[in-house]
């Protein structure tokens, strides 16, 4: 393990509350936020310098077109300052204030996109609020081309900056948080499947403090030491970590969690709480406080209204447009089936949509034509659970539908599904009709249409176990959101491109 990016600072006063904020930051332990913050600041700047140069660009062109190039010449000097030095410096402060370069944000889920967006609608109104003021001869289509062009280069430079903070988490584990997780074993072992499931986001459990005592860990293998009746700041300085996670419910016990949060107070050392409230995202929960007791409460999931209409909307949209756009390459792909194997193009299967309703899914055929009957003699070298077949070498494939299958090009006619409003763009793996009866928790995955592509298609696909599988399905159906579908969208990109356990 390397200790290279914490630096262990000497503990708190008695009291343990620091003398000032500015004394406290300078003691906190994980650094990795800094120069991370410098980056983004590297890129805020060029963003929004850019932004400003095609807005003086736009209005050089418009001054030339309408005759004013007198006018403009002789204030130009005065219109290079603002958009050269003010507006971008304004820009910095604003994204300041507005909290984007919080280190809460960064790396992980759309906060921090969030506050860039209110940042900018910040810029536009006190921008028009200047230009009224001061009467400046400031079109509105050179607000408008500032604007939005600063925000989508601040939007892509942010994207950039939080791909080269994943790769180095995945590659090198720096820009990580080393986490103690204190609780009882199961509650621990839980925190640490959820916080593990994506390096991306930077949180490196390194120890386990046991509140039940060590004799509940006794002949269990577990993925990192476990310790107990162990000081917990001790701890934490040993293994050199910088956050304390309290597990379930160890933080329910009466003023327990309140004396630890005094004692990290000017350590430097974060403390984060795992309440017992797993698969459930952050938009569903909010917190009550009552007469000083902070009651989280839990939102029931929004499977209908005005954003569920956009969805369909969107995926029926799409989906027409889509079939016109790439009508020439289904014909392509059609031809190289007949080519390769003679029987039908396209392969048709009952499917279970929503609420239990079944259809018929459109798919190219990747398989010889008696690949059912084969699949019989197949069973025992299933090499996945539940209720899929799947092998990485299926012999009933033939060599064009392998391809396909690696492309994902195979599942380009279900737009006819979505089309027809069947299926959605994003939504759980439509499975089978006579796998099953879908009991228990697999049934809540037919609240909702299944989707072409969903957390299953970007989270490892065919590699996932059943299990998995239906947990991510669930987590989808429990906190589904457009803004979370779009997300799913473009992280599907990148697994196609990768071809990511397609098989």
């Amino acid at each position: 393990m390397r200790y290279d990016s914490f630096e262990w600072q000497e503990p708190p006063p008695s009291n343990g509350v620091p003398r000032n904020a500015w004394g406290r930051q300078s003691r906190r332990v994980s650094r990795w936020h800094r120069p991370y913050t410098v980056l983004l600041i590297v890129f805020d700047l060029i963003s929004t310098l850019g932004a400003s140069h095609i807005a003086s660009s736009l209005e050089k062109s418009q001054a030339g077109f309408q005759n004013r190039s007198w006018a403009f010449l002789d204030g130009t000097e005065l219109f290079n300052f603002f958009a050269y030095v003010v507006l971008p410096l304004g820009w910095l402060v604003l994204l300041w204030t507005n909290g984007t370069y919080d280190r809460r944000y960064l790396g992980l889920g759309s906060e921090e996109f969030k506050r860039v967006l209110r940042t900018s609608v910040t810029v536009v109104a006190a921008v028009s609020l200047l230009a009224f003021a001061t009467k400046a001869d400031l079109s509105r289509g050179t607000v408008a081309t500032v604007s939005l062009s600063a925000l989508l280069l601040l939007l892509l430079g942010r994207a950039i900056a939080r791909q080269i903070l994943h790769l180095a988490r995945r590659r090198t584990g720096h820009g990580a948080h080393r986490m103690v997780l204190v609780g009882t074993l199961p509650e621990a072992l839980e925190v640490y499947t959820a916080v593990t499931r994506s390096p991306a986001a930077g949180l490196i459990p390194v120890a386990i403090h046991l509140t039940d005592g060590f004799s509940a860990a006794r002949g269990i293998e577990t993925p990192v030491p476990v310790y107990a009746g162990r000081d917990v700041l001790s701890l934490v300085r040993e293994v050199g970590a910088d956050t304390i996670a309290v597990c379930g419910s160890a933080s329910s016990e009466p003023g327990e969690l309140r004396r630890l949060a005094w004692q990290l107070e000017g350590t430097g050392v974060d403390l984060v709480v795992a309440p017992q409230l797993t698969d459930i995202a952050g938009p569903r929960v909010h917190i009550r406080p009552i007469e000083g007791l902070p009651l989280l409460h839990v939102e029931e999931p929004t499977l209908s209204g005005p954003g569920w209409l956009v969805k369909n909307l969107m995926d029926r949209i799409a989906a027409g447009l889509g079939l016109l756009v790439i009508s020439p390459i289904l014909l392509l792909i059609a031809l190289g089936i007949r080519m390769s194997d003679p029987g039908p193009v396209f392969f048709r299967q009952t499917r279970v949509g929503h609420d239990g309703r079944t259809f018929r899914v459109w798919k190219f055929r990747t398989m010889y034509v008696d690949a059912e009957e084969r699949k019989a003699t197949l069973d025992e070298l299933n090499e996945t659970d539940g209720m899929l077949f799947k092998m990485k070498h299926d012999p009933r494939i033939f060599s064009f539908g392998a391809k396909l299958r690696a492309t994902s090009m195979d599942e380009l006619p279900q737009l006819i599904n979505v089309l027809k409003g069947e299926m959605s763009l994003v939504g759980p793996r439509p499975l089978p009709a006579d796998d099953g009866d879908y009991l228990g928790d697999v049934r809540r995955r037919l609240l909702v249409r299944p989707g072409m592509t969903g957390l299953w298609q970007v989270s490892g696909r065919s590699d996932l176990s059943w299990d998995e599988a239906v947990r991510l399905d669930l987590y989808y159906v429990d906190n589904w959101s457009l803004t979370y579908d779009l997300s799913i969208l473009w992280r599907t990109i990148g697994v196609v491109l990768r071809r990511k356990g397609a098989y």
